[in-house]
């Protein structure tokens, strides 16, 4: 795990601002993640089949590519997902020690 060391004269100022500004972007991240959730849980109702079965076909060419592109919106929204995912970890890692 990397370590950042920030020397200033308002240590305990600075922290406090960072880890709102964390707090901040963690919670757009979750509501970006709940969105996106969301989209997926109307493409699996619509075509009666979750991301995950949704995906091994589509990569199987098990299903017929459709032309108005909602497939690839499908696909556009769980790749977002997982990246909103990853941000989200990421940020949630980030510990202060003294």
């Amino acid at each position: 795990m990397a370590e950042l060391k920030i020397i200033c004269e308002y240590p305990d100022s600075v922290k406090q601002f960072i880890e709102e500004a964390l707090s901040k972007r963690i919670a757009s991240l979750s509501d970006g993640i709940q969105r996106t959730e969301e989209r997926l849980r109307e493409f699996e109702a619509k075509y009666q089949l979750s991301t995950e079965e949704f995906l091994r076909r589509f990569e199987n060419d098990e299903l017929q590519h459709r032309l108005d592109m909602e497939f690839d919106e499908w696909i556009g929204e769980s790749r977002m997902l997982k990246g909103l995912q990853e941000d989200v970890d990421s940020f949630r890692g980030i510990k202060f020690v003294n």
